[in-house]
């Protein structure tokens, strides 16, 4: 269903407020070079510090700008699950072609809880939902046997697994719904992931390097393996770059270097240290895309 390089959209802001004309041109940036599709507030979205409004907006401003040229999957998710439930319905009547759901951060839910948490969500919408599994950030690690139950709901169609673990899609794929998207939500190791299985990649590095992130998935698909691999070297540097810091920090600095808005984050996320920057420019350089 979902494929290819999705880049997780940064919120770009100014004075402390959404930058929506920046936003635009990202959104433009990342369609025409050959993105497989858009995920507006995810955590790279500092979904953490939008107020609700600005969460809505963001979403409806996504839809928009697309145009269906590219699926957008709405960030949706809390570690409430009434507020799950409003912002993913709002996403349908939206027009959002799915929603990707995170794992609830800090209350630190039960497999069960888990389980009841997208089942809710699930029963009460349309849409197609992504599993965001991301132990890192939100302290809880769906288990296998959790994800298997789920994807027998009808609406849960795939997950973003953020946790690394590249023997996950192998021990889950034979007795997963045979159409359940597995998406990686590590870039460093996006292409191991899809060898393993996985069908795409929801991106932080596809902000900065959209049309390489989209060739080395394209290229994967076509069965060009040297070429992806090539391609998937030539970005290592700038995976590990974007992730010196807490993200979007990183690659934000980035985007900033590249003119498509400016640097700045919202609290508690703070401007990087010079010694990252340095290290993203020359990641930048070397790649020539600057």
């Amino acid at each position: 269903m979902f494929f290819g390089s999705i880049p997780a959209v940064i919120t770009p802001f100014k004075n402390n407020e959404v930058d929506y004309d920046s936003y635009f041109k990202i959104i433009e940036n990342l369609i025409n070079n050959h993105s497989n599709g858009l995920v507006p507030c995810g955590t790279t979205g500092e979904s953490p510090t939008l107020s609700h409004d600005e969460h809505k907006k963001i979403i409806e401003e996504t839809i928009k700008i697309s145009d269906k040229r590219v699926p957008v999957i709405a960030g949706t998710g809390s570690n409430n699950t009434l507020e799950a439930i409003e912002f993913t319905n709002h996403a349908e009547k939206a027009g959002a072609d799915a929603a990707l759901v995170v794992t609830p951060y800090y209350n630190k839910p039960t497999q069960l809880g888990l389980y009841n948490h997208y089942k809710e969500i699930a029963k009460n919408t349309k849409l197609p939902i992504i599993i965001y599994n991301i132990p890192g950030r939100s302290i809880v690690d769906m288990s296998i046997e959790t994800m298997v139950s789920l994807s027998k709901l009808e609406n849960i169609v795939g997950v973003k697994d953020a946790t690394n673990d590249l023997f996950r899609p192998l021990l889950t794929n034979k007795i997963m719904n045979s159409d359940f998207c597995y998406l990686s939500g590590e870039d460093g190791t996006a292409l191991a992931y899809l060898a393993q299985g996985g069908h795409g990649c929801i991106s932080v590095t596809a902000n900065i390097a959209p049309k390489l992130c989209s060739e080395m998935h394209k290229a994967w698909r076509d069965g060009k393996v040297q070429e992806a691999q090539i391609i998937n070297l030539s970005l290592a540097k700038l995976h590990y770059s974007l992730f010196l810091e807490s993200s979007p920090g990183p690659v934000k600095y980035a985007a900033s270097l590249l003119g498509l808005c400016l640097p700045e984050t919202r609290l508690p996320l703070s401007e990087i240290s010079e010694n990252t920057k340095e290290q993203v420019k020359i990641c930048l350089r070397e790649i020539k895309l600057l």
